[in-house]
């Protein structure tokens, strides 16, 4: 069955950096575009960035374009989120979601809390 399972996150400053990562089994990783998510406390689930199947296509969101880095190794079924210049509000739940054949995200993994404070 498909698994996703999320690490890397923590606490940084403002500032600061992270690495998260998202191991994938289950199913042919390669084949599939990957995606980030995250829930902020309180707040509604936000996509966060995108990267195509061969990893030659990527895409962010607006909020965190030029800061957030995706990337995957399809050799090791993973897929990575670097993200530098971390503000407060960039603290939320990060999930990693499985892109499906039909488009939207079909595959979750339970998410790695970043927390972004002083």
């Amino acid at each position: 069955q498909v698994q996703l399972v999320e690490s890397g996150g923590g606490l940084a400053q403002p500032g600061g950096s992270l690495r998260l990562s998202c191991a994938a089994s289950g199913f042919t990783f390669s084949s599939y575009a990957m995606s980030w998510a995250r829930q902020a406390p309180g707040k509604g689930l936000e996509w966060v960035s995108v990267i195509y199947s061969d990893g030659t296509d990527t895409y962010y969101a607006d909020s965190v374009k030029g800061r957030f880095t995706i990337s995957r190794d399809n050799a090791k079924n993973t897929v990575y989120l670097q993200m530098n210049s971390l503000k407060p509000e960039d603290t939320a739940l990060y999930y990693c979601a499985k892109d499906g054949d039909s488009g939207g995200m079909d595959y979750w993994g339970k998410g790695t809390l970043v927390t972004v404070s002083s």
